[in-house]
């Protein structure tokens, strides 16, 4: 593992950049940046366009270390190259920014009043690739819907016994059991989802490290005690469908949690714009969210 990058996440000012929208999601990523479906017509079309967007966020003028501290990436995008180099290596060496790579296949039908993460077959040899591609840690999302106690209960096992098998690896696991912004029972699914990872922090190798990422909590500073957890390098969180406004005004109120924001973060940027105008909305919104974060 790389250290130098290890204590940028765990102590450098900053906030996450979430660029890891894939299959069934990046039709929808490239809508809100313009550009319709129709304007291509198979999978490998669509996912070069949604390279020329990440690249264009990447190489823009504000996506850099003084504001971002890493940057989640999907599968295609890691195998992809910016100006000759592959995607990891150019964030890190160019920009400064720690690469992860998002591993999920995506959320499993409801049941219990959450969403579980579909299997992730191949997974050690996902891992190895990164790892060939300098890829620092991972993610994948798990999603709650209600306050469902043994639906809760089993997010949280299944993402640390994948995050365990990540860590030995020696890749960082960014372990994300996402609360519905919209859920009746909010709350009670936030305390439900603390008390298991609490469990499930202690069960861990003094050596192991993982990071979460969490929708913004009702309650201020409620998940400041598990930030003290030496197994956590670093709690994000994640925008869950708030605007950007909404995210950074509720985020701001949370010490020590730090933006990881994805629809958030690319609100407002289109493929008409010019690149004067694509840049500055880029970088008022990245100006933005760093000062959320480090409130």
């Amino acid at each position: 593992m790389n250290t130098k990058q290890l204590d940028r996440i765990h102590t450098g000012k900053g906030f996450i950049a979430a660029l890891d929208q894939s299959g069934g999601s990046t039709p929808k990523a490239l809508l809100q940046y313009g550009i319709k479906e129709n304007s291509y017509s198979n999978e490998e079309e669509m996912y070069a366009l949604v390279h020329e967007m990440r690249t264009r966020i990447i190489k823009g003028s504000g996506f850099d270390s003084q504001y971002i501290l890493g940057a989640i990436l999907f599968e295609n995008t890691m195998d992809r190259l910016i100006d000759g180099q592959y995607t990891a290596d150019y964030l890190w060496e160019k920009k400064g920014i720690v690469p992860f790579l998002k591993v999920d296949k995506g959320l499993a039908d409801l049941e219990d009043g959450v969403q579980l993460l579909k299997p992730i077959s191949g997974l050690n040899d996902l891992l190895k690739r990164a790892a060939e591609r300098n890829i620092f840690g991972t993610k994948m999302r798990s999603l709650i819907k209600e306050a469902n106690p043994a639906g809760i209960k089993k997010v949280v096992e299944q993402q640390f016994a994948i995050g365990k098998q990540i860590a030995e690896m020696g890749l960082v696991p960014i372990i994300e059991p996402e609360v519905d912004i919209y859920s009746a029972d909010k709350i009670t699914s936030e305390k439900l989802l603390k008390d298991e990872i609490s469990a499930h922090l202690s069960t861990l190798g003094k050596d192991v490290n993982i990071m979460l990422k969490l929708s913004i909590p009702t309650e201020d500073n409620f998940y400041s005690d598990l930030m003290e957890d030496p197994h956590v390098v670093r709690i994000v969180a994640l925008s869950g469908g708030y605007t950007q406004a909404e995210a950074n005004e509720k985020l701001s109120h949370h010490h020590g949690l730090i933006a990881s924001f994805s629809r958030a973060l690319s609100e407002g940027l289109t493929a008409g714009q010019t690149d004067d105008e694509f840049n500055a909305m880029l970088f008022k919104s990245i100006q933005d969210i760093y000062e959320a974060s480090i409130k």
